[in-house]
């Protein structure tokens, strides 16, 4: 994948990571930046998600569907930009429903990186993409490695909450059988997109649910101000 499983997520995907579809994934993607072709995000940023957020320390997971493909946008976390980039409309919209759930400022930045340091799994369904060219890498061989992500936090004992925004996040739920128990909470809505979010999406209060839950598990909830 050109680079580094982080530590907690081995066990996980080392055996993902040894079939011939992932060595296929790598070798192509590898063909495609040796061929001149922008590939976003770059290298070192594409388990980003995984590296901020190791399995054990899971309380939330955020499905996004693949990164951001414009010059600069896209770090590693679903949904989210770098500091200084102008906040996309997905984004902005998931501002303002978190404003009206918990009365949090809208942010001037795009960078969740503070919520994935506490537990959110930011985790988008494939991780890269051509620049230009939305969901140009889907079907590459990357759902095989997110749901293998999904699948252990759905594993676990631990009690946790999975946020799935639009009908891409729930039909890959619907794959990962441990999302049904009961241990765990399912908030589902209608994709934050300025297409959807007045579909459902606001109004649907995700983060005072996902935050009620954990307390109700004996987990700490999250402090969800960017």
């Amino acid at each position: 994948m050109t680079d580094n499983v982080p530590e907690s997520w081995r066990g996980v995907l080392g055996p993902v990571l040894a079939t011939p579809e992932a060595r296929e994934l790598g070798g192509w993607l590898r063909g495609e930046e040796d061929s001149g072709k922008a590939i976003y995000p770059p290298r070192g940023s594409r388990l980003k998600a995984l590296e901020l957020t190791p399995l054990e320390t899971v309380k939330v997971v955020i499905l996004g569907q693949d990164p951001y493909h414009g010059p600069g946008q896209a770090m590693g976390l679903s949904f989210a930009v770098p500091d200084g980039v102008k906040v996309p409309p997905s984004l902005l919209n998931i501002y303002k429903e978190l404003e009206a759930d918990l009365g949090i400022p809208r942010p001037a930045h795009g960078d969740l990186s503070k919520w994935a340091r506490q537990g959110v799994l930011l985790l988008n369904n494939t991780l890269t993409v051509e620049g230009g060219l939305a969901g140009s890498h889907a079907g590459r061989g990357w759902d095989a490695v997110t749901d293998a992500c999904v699948a252990a936090v759905a594993a676990r004992a631990a009690p946790s909450v999975f946020i799935l925004w639009g009908s891409h996040a729930q039909a890959k739920a619907r794959r990962i059988g441990g999302l049904r128990d009961p241990r765990h909470c399912v908030i589902e809505s209608p994709h934050p997109s300025p297409l959807s979010a007045h579909r459902g999406f606001f109004g649907s209060r995700p983060f005072s649910r996902a935050n009620a839950f954990l307390e109700a598990a004996g987990r700490a909830s999250i402090d969800w101000n960017p």
